[in-house]
């Protein structure tokens, strides 16, 4: 046990505090009547097993787990069952510290722990990122999640290169749970934290993974939807007082340390932002529909963010859709999508081709960065004939493309990547995309909650031959790209990265935004939303972190979005601009 995380404000440290915020139910520990459920735990559809919950007081609705069962809900959740790494948990008076064991002694996640003090009610990360740690992740803040790899060991697909990669790890964290009001409870041997906690600091900052409980059964998933029979097999009714309570606080406590906009949003606290639009009183009432429409009204009308969103109802409330609509920023976000796209249609009425060449131009246009079997990078390289690829998959489609661009007396000069409708997607086949454009690449992200920072440079095997060479990259050619205000996240992050390499051209309108990877979160009495993270996708320039959400300039304007479509007129342009 490192008795030393115990003296909680040492230099680098970094804590959230609400201690001027009064959060209802702040109470002095006492003493509990403590039952216990053995509860099926499901991921993917598949049962994993059943996890011990306990309950307080009778009360039935709010699941605690014991600190030494918390291994093994990580370890399910998280996929070490594989062997790579585990978990395990130390008692040390009133704290239980988890630690993360890798089977690798020289990893660098290997012995970073988390530190659950039950007098204080805290948790105390040594590394948060580490703690998180994906397998396979090369950097601290991995953006990619595919394999790169196969079974023999051969690359595919991508390469990360470590020449000029970064890694700046991040300071300790710690959670303060006790200044919203939230008991760890240690009582007659047992030392209990409510389930909630510990998916919203482990599971969904870290895999965006959710814990979602409806009395009978819990399910891991990233996000719950109205078609999920299993979760919603349950009675609908109210909340009970504790959970709506315990509810309210801890939504404020995730919202206050994992909203990653809450500074440029001026939120001082989630409690304050709740309190001055009057939603606080519904949070805290019992009727779990008021309460999502709450959540939902919160996300669309005051983060607004473009990556925020509500996504479905508690199991309390039933599969129900609140029809409510998005916020002023986000429905202009899809307006824009709308104008450019009903555009597109006067030149392409029976659809875009994801290849086309005009005179010396190619043109390649997909509305989504896509992946379309992630688990299974291995299937580019088993197609005979790369012209059968489907233009829906994005790594595909350039594959397609580059062959016919490098083709023998090839007239294509001009290489043009259309993002004008993109809407963002995977940040792997983003980076795919860069690389076959630049030939190697770099992106960066940081980790505002933790203050790591990450860099990587990519490569990518664009001709299937796996290796990374000149021969997969159009970087010989022209580089364009068209952006639109509805090019957004990696339809965002893709020209910010062109932009910065000062090796392409971007046309069009200022792009959309968006730099902050998804978290995919959940309410205790389990609604589920997304919001946008503390991890900022950035570039790096002269040493520095640059935040992407304002958008990339264009070299070159556009004014009208038909100025986008009409390719013949565009590519006399773009000609006469070399």
């Amino acid at each position: 046990m490192h008795k030393k995380i115990l003296s909680i404000l040492i230099t680098g440290t970094i804590v959230f505090s609400s201690a001027s915020i009064v959060m209802a139910g702040e109470s002095a520990k006492g003493t509990h009547e403590i039952t216990s459920s053995n509860i099926p735990f499901y991921s993917g559809g598949a049962l994993l097993g059943e996890l011990p919950l306990y309950f307080l007081d009778g009360v039935t609705d709010l699941p605690y787990v014991e600190a030494n069962n918390i291994p093994d809900v990580l370890g399910s959740a998280m996929g070490s069952v594989t062997g790579e790494y585990s978990f395990s948990a130390e008692t040390e008076g009133s704290v239980v510290t988890i630690t993360r064991n890798n089977n690798n002694p020289g990893a660098m996640d290997n012995g970073v722990y988390a530190a659950f003090d039950f007098e204080n009610d805290t948790i105390t990360f040594l590394d948060h990122d580490l703690f998180c740690w994906k397998p396979g992740a090369t950097t601290v803040l991995d953006v990619t999640t595919v394999s790169t790899v196969n079974a023999e060991g051969e690359p595919i697909v991508l390469q990360k290169v470590n020449k000029d990669s970064l890694d700046r790890y991040g300071n300790e964290l710690v959670v303060r749970a006790g200044d919203y009001g939230i008991d760890f409870v240690e009582q007659d041997g047992y030392y209990l934290v409510p389930l909630q906690t510990l998916a919203d600091f482990t599971l969904s900052p870290g895999r965006s993974y959710n814990l979602f409980f409806n009395g009978k059964v819990i399910i891991t998933t990233d996000q719950m939807n109205a078609e999920n029979e299993m979760y919603y097999a349950v009675p609908t009714g109210d909340r009970s007082k504790a959970l709506a309570e315990y509810g309210y606080n801890e939504l404020c406590m995730m919202l206050d340390y994992c909203y990653g906009l809450k500074d440029v949003h001026g939120i001082e606290s989630f409690d304050k932002l709740f309190h001055s639009v009057n939603f606080d009183k519904v949070l805290k009432e019992q009727d779990p529909a008021n309460a999502d429409i709450a959540v939902a009204r919160m996300i669309w009308d005051y983060l607004d963010d473009g990556h925020s969103a509500w996504l479905a109802s508690s199991y309390l409330a039933g599969p129900v859709n609140y029809g409510l609509k998005p916020g002023t920023s986000t429905a202009q976000l899809f307006a824009e999508g709308d104008r450019y796209s009903e555009a597109r249609k006067k030149y392409y009425p029976d659809g875009v081709p994801g290849y086309e060449e005009v005179g010396n131009t190619a043109y390649i246009t997909f509305d989504s960065f896509t992946i379309s079997n992630p688990n299974d990078m291995e299937s580019y390289y088993l197609a005979e004939d790369v012209s059968k690829l489907a233009d829906t998959d994005t790594i595909s489609l350039i594959m397609k493309a580059h062959e016919q661009i490098t083709r023998e007396n090839s007239p294509i000069e001009n290489v043009v990547l259309d993002l004008s409708n993109n809407e963002g997607g995977m940040a792997d086949a983003a980076i795919f995309t860069l690389g076959w454009l630049l030939g190697e690449t770099s992106v960066a992200v940081e980790n505002t909650m933790t203050g790591a920072m990450s860099s990587a440079i990519y490569r990518s095997d664009v001709n299937r031959d796996r290796k990374f060479d000149e021969k997969d990259t159009v970087a010989d050619k022209n580089i364009y790209c068209l952006i639109s205000p509805y090019s957004f996240s990696c339809g965002n992050l893709v020209p910010n990265v062109l932009k910065a390499s000062n090796k392409a051209i971007l046309l069009g309108r200022i792009s959309g935004g968006g730099s902050c990877m998804v978290q995919f979160a959940s309410s205790a009495w389990g609604s589920s939303f997304r919001i946008s993270s503390p991890k900022r996708l950035s570039f790096l320039k002269n040493g520095s972190f640059y935040d992407i959400d304002r958008g990339a300039e264009p070299d070159y304007l556009l004014s009208k979005p038909e100025e986008f479509y009409d390719r013949t007129a565009l590519t006399e342009y773009i000609n006469s601009l070399h």
